[in-house]
Protein backbone atom coordinates (compact mmCIF):
# COMPACT_ATOMS: atom_id res chain seq x y z
CA UNK A 1 0.00 0.00 0.00
CA UNK A 2 1.01 3.32 -0.58
CA UNK A 3 2.83 5.51 2.18
CA UNK A 4 2.04 9.27 2.19
CA UNK A 5 3.69 12.38 3.17
CA UNK A 6 3.44 16.07 4.13
CA UNK A 7 5.99 18.63 5.26
CA UNK A 8 5.65 21.34 7.48
CA UNK A 9 7.88 24.41 8.78
CA UNK A 10 7.86 26.73 10.84
CA UNK A 11 10.20 29.54 11.80
CA UNK A 12 10.40 31.65 14.90
CA UNK A 13 8.21 31.87 18.03
CA UNK A 14 4.35 30.90 18.63
CA UNK A 15 2.90 34.02 18.36
CA UNK A 16 4.88 35.69 15.47
CA UNK A 17 6.29 32.85 13.95
CA UNK A 18 4.55 31.57 10.13
CA UNK A 19 5.16 28.30 8.99
CA UNK A 20 4.37 26.76 5.36
CA UNK A 21 2.96 23.15 4.63
CA UNK A 22 3.13 21.28 1.46
CA UNK A 23 1.18 17.87 0.67
CA UNK A 24 0.15 16.67 -3.10
CA UNK A 25 -0.06 20.01 -5.35
CA UNK A 26 -1.21 22.31 -1.69
CA UNK A 27 1.44 24.30 -0.57
CA UNK A 28 -0.42 26.86 1.95
CA UNK A 29 0.86 29.15 4.82
CA UNK A 30 -0.02 28.70 8.50
CA UNK A 31 0.34 30.44 11.59
CA UNK A 32 -0.63 31.21 15.19
CA UNK A 33 -3.52 33.60 13.55
CA UNK A 34 -5.06 31.22 11.50
CA UNK A 35 -5.37 28.74 13.94
CA UNK A 36 -5.87 30.44 16.86
CA UNK A 37 -7.61 33.98 15.43
CA UNK A 38 -9.24 34.49 12.24
CA UNK A 39 -5.98 35.03 10.02
CA UNK A 40 -5.24 33.48 6.73
CA UNK A 41 -4.44 30.31 6.14
CA UNK A 42 -4.53 26.64 7.01
CA UNK A 43 -4.24 25.02 10.59
CA UNK A 44 -3.56 21.60 11.87
CA UNK A 45 -7.39 21.00 12.91
CA UNK A 46 -8.46 22.24 9.47
CA UNK A 47 -6.34 19.37 7.38
CA UNK A 48 -7.45 16.93 10.28
CA UNK A 49 -11.26 17.82 9.30
CA UNK A 50 -10.40 17.74 5.34
CA UNK A 51 -8.66 14.24 5.66
CA UNK A 52 -11.72 12.59 8.17
CA UNK A 53 -14.34 14.40 5.47
CA UNK A 54 -12.67 12.85 2.71
CA UNK A 55 -11.84 10.02 3.77
CA UNK A 56 -15.39 9.19 5.72
CA UNK A 57 -16.71 9.92 2.05
CA UNK A 58 -15.02 7.76 0.34
CA UNK A 59 -15.45 4.77 3.29
CA UNK A 60 -19.36 5.24 2.95
CA UNK A 61 -19.31 5.42 -0.63
CA UNK A 62 -17.42 1.94 -1.20
CA UNK A 63 -19.65 0.76 1.98
CA UNK A 64 -23.05 1.92 -0.14
CA UNK A 65 -21.78 0.14 -3.11
CA UNK A 66 -21.39 -3.49 -1.12
CA UNK A 67 -24.08 -3.27 0.08
CA UNK A 68 -26.20 -2.77 -3.39
CA UNK A 69 -26.87 0.92 -3.11
CA UNK A 70 -24.65 3.14 -5.53
CA UNK A 71 -24.05 6.51 -4.49
CA UNK A 72 -24.76 8.78 -7.26
CA UNK A 73 -23.25 11.46 -4.73
CA UNK A 74 -21.68 11.62 -1.17
CA UNK A 75 -20.78 15.07 0.59
CA UNK A 76 -19.32 15.47 4.04
CA UNK A 77 -18.46 18.19 6.37
CA UNK A 78 -16.03 17.35 9.42
CA UNK A 79 -16.44 20.01 12.35
CA UNK A 80 -12.47 19.81 14.49
CA UNK A 81 -13.22 20.91 17.99
CA UNK A 82 -9.91 22.17 19.28
CA UNK A 83 -10.40 23.35 22.84
CA UNK A 84 -8.17 24.40 25.94
CA UNK A 85 -8.33 22.53 29.14
CA UNK A 86 -6.22 21.97 32.43
CA UNK A 87 -3.70 20.03 30.34
CA UNK A 88 -3.37 22.00 28.05
CA UNK A 89 -4.76 21.91 24.16
CA UNK A 90 -6.42 18.68 23.05
CA UNK A 91 -9.31 17.48 20.22
CA UNK A 92 -12.21 15.62 22.07
CA UNK A 93 -14.80 15.69 19.26
CA UNK A 94 -14.70 15.78 15.62
CA UNK A 95 -18.30 16.25 14.04
CA UNK A 96 -19.34 14.34 10.68
CA UNK A 97 -21.94 15.75 8.82
CA UNK A 98 -22.84 14.04 5.54
CA UNK A 99 -25.29 13.76 2.90
CA UNK A 100 -25.74 11.26 0.60
CA UNK A 101 -27.56 10.58 -3.09
CA UNK A 102 -28.55 7.32 -3.32
CA UNK A 103 -31.40 5.76 -5.53
CA UNK A 104 -33.55 3.16 -4.01
CA UNK A 105 -32.17 2.86 -0.37
CA UNK A 106 -34.19 3.36 2.84
CA UNK A 107 -32.97 5.64 5.19
CA UNK A 108 -32.70 2.89 8.10
CA UNK A 109 -30.57 0.70 5.52
CA UNK A 110 -28.35 4.37 5.03
CA UNK A 111 -28.23 4.78 8.90
CA UNK A 112 -26.79 1.71 9.59
CA UNK A 113 -24.17 1.79 6.37
CA UNK A 114 -23.37 5.42 8.02
CA UNK A 115 -22.50 4.07 11.08
CA UNK A 116 -20.32 0.86 9.84
CA UNK A 117 -18.64 3.64 7.56
CA UNK A 118 -17.77 5.73 10.50
CA UNK A 119 -16.36 2.55 12.36
CA UNK A 120 -14.24 1.64 9.60
CA UNK A 121 -12.74 4.46 7.98
CA UNK A 122 -9.08 4.54 8.42
CA UNK A 123 -8.86 8.20 9.50
CA UNK A 124 -11.50 7.54 11.52
CA UNK A 125 -9.94 5.15 13.43
CA UNK A 126 -6.51 6.90 13.42
CA UNK A 127 -8.37 9.75 15.74
CA UNK A 128 -10.55 7.32 17.92
CA UNK A 129 -9.19 9.49 20.83
CA UNK A 130 -11.65 11.64 19.89
CA UNK A 131 -15.49 11.36 20.34
CA UNK A 132 -16.61 11.19 16.40
CA UNK A 133 -20.04 12.51 15.87
CA UNK A 134 -22.29 11.48 12.80
CA UNK A 135 -25.06 13.34 11.07
CA UNK A 136 -26.19 11.12 8.29
CA UNK A 137 -29.15 12.78 5.85
CA UNK A 138 -30.19 10.96 2.97
CA UNK A 139 -31.40 13.27 -0.11
CA UNK A 140 -34.03 12.87 -2.08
Amino acid sequence: MAVRKAEAAWNGNLKEGKGNVKFGSFSGPYSFASRFEDGQGTNPEELIAAAHAACFSMAFSHALSEAGHTPQQVQTTAKVHLVKGEGGFSIPQIDLQTEGRVPGIDNKKFQEVAEQAKTNCPVSKVLAGAKITLEATLAS
